[in-house]
This record gives structure tokens, sequence and C-alpha cells, in this order.
């Protein structure tokens, strides 16, 4: 059973760049890429925080390395990306989840809120999907893996700029599928449910609310960090070699409720 898991799963002698790796989901994936095997390099704003997550990885025993990066900065965003090439070679597997979630009534939302969200959740994956995908195309094996959101299907709780880019998302991993896939590069979007993350900590403390949304899953409960393991180390190996284009939604059934 051993070397069939394997076989399906590893990713031993692959490496992944992964935006927003410092807490939340992001990094819940990069640590679980690591357990697989990936040599992984963690993009992300706080240098504390990015310091602890590649001592997290490499206590394990996993290679990592760790650049800080403010994705809504195109230049700082382009030596980012050049320099999460260096450590251990052009990446394997992209996974961009970093994102804002600015949702102000939509009456309220400004010009800079709008091109904030767009520039962060949006233009960020398509511009480090163009900067590794054409390569992982010309090596013949690839992964990528963005992140998308219940609001990719529909509006939710002021999704404003933020449902529209989740929207995009999607669009732009169907793109890359198109673009890429028959180059064994095969491109997925995740779209987590309600998840307990730093983010969405000030509806956890509201018990009312947290059970209420759980009530809305076919599981019954909220999503939990390590949800997300078994879905990014199968889409991210071999496992997941004739997938491609899709949006998996892994959020306990919410979003056919």
């Amino acid at each position: 059973m051993g070397e069939f898991l394997v076989d399906l799963f590893s990713l031993q002698g692959r490496t992944a760049v992964v935006t927003g790796a410092t807490s939340g989901i992001g990094r819940a994936i990069a640590v679980a890429l690591g357990r697989a095997g990936a040599r992984v390099v963690a993009l992300g704003r706080r240098d504390d925080a990015l310091a602890a997550v590649v001592a997290e990885l490499r206590d394990a025993g996993d290679d990592a390395e760790g650049f800080s990066c403010d994705l809504a900065d195109r230049a700082q965003l382009r030596r980012a990306a050049e320099r999460a090439a260096e450590p251990f070679g052009e990446p394997d597997i992209l996974v961009t989840s970093a994102g804002v979630n600015l949702r102000p009534p939509f009456d309220d939302l400004t010009d800079d809120e709008w091109d904030l969200t767009m520039a962060v959740n949006l233009d960020a994956p398509f511009l480090l999907g163009r900067r590794y995908g054409p390569a992982m195309a010309d090596r013949g094996w690839g992964r990528i893996i963005n992140l998308a959101s219940q609001q990719t299907i529909r509006a939710f709780g002021n999704s404003g700029a933020y449902g529209v880019s989740k929207a995009g998302v999607a669009a732009l991993t169907r793109s890359q599928a198109e673009a890429w896939s028959k180059n064994g590069v095969c491109c997925n979007a995740i779209a987590p449910g309600f998840v307990r993350t730093p983010m969405t900590a000030a509806v956890f403390e509201d018990p009312r609310r947290a059970e209420a949304l759980a009530a809305r899953t076919m599981i019954g409960r909220n999503g939990e960090l390590s949800d997300f393991a078994g879905a990014a180390v199968f889409l991210a190996g071999p496992a997941a070699a004739y997938v491609t284009g899709q949006t998996l939604f892994v959020d306990g059934g919410f979003s056919v409720t």
C-alpha cells in the first residue's frame, strides 16, 4: 500500500510557491505540501509570520524558504516571483491563497477598495501564473491551485468587489487550464466554505452566527484548516493528472444547500 500511495500523492522532488502562506488556509496548504515532500517557498507580507511558517516546515524536516511581498504592488510581486525561483529552482506547483476581503456595502465601495481587491485577489494569480505556467508547460508537468470562494458562484454578505474577484478566479483557472493542460499543467481552484481562520474570527466569537452557518452545511459543522490538507495535496500531485479547469468546493456541502 505504501508504494501505491507514494505514486499517487508524493510531492518528493517538487517545488511549491505558496502565496498567503503566513496564516489561514494558505499556511495550512504550505505545511501540507511540505509534509507531502515538496520544497516550499512561502510568500507573505509579515516577516515574523513568514519566519514562523518557514521554521515550522524546517523543524519537520522540510526544505523551506520565505520572502516578503505586497502582492498589490506589481513591482514587488515581480521581484518576489524571481526570488522565489532561486532557492530550489523554478516551481512545479503554484498556490495562490493570498487575498483581501474588503466588503463594504456596494454603494459605499470606493475606487481604491475595488483596485486593491482586484490587485491581490485576481491580478496577482494571473501575473504569477503567467510567470511560472509557461515554464511548467515547457517541462511537461505543473500544478496551479487558486483559492476561490463561495462568492465565486453566489452573492453572500456584501460580496461586492470580493465576489467579483473570486468569480474571476474561477474563470482565470479555466483559462490557465485551456492554455497549459495539454502540456501537463493541471490548473484548478479550491473554494472553501465558512472556515475558522483569523479573517473570520469575529464571526466565531458569536456562537449563534457560527452555529447558523454550520447548520447550512450538509455535514453540520464549519470548516477547519485541516480540511484543506488532503484537497491541496491531491490537486498538487500525480493523482490529479486528469483533473483540470475545475473548482473543487471544500465546504461540507454548503454550496449545494
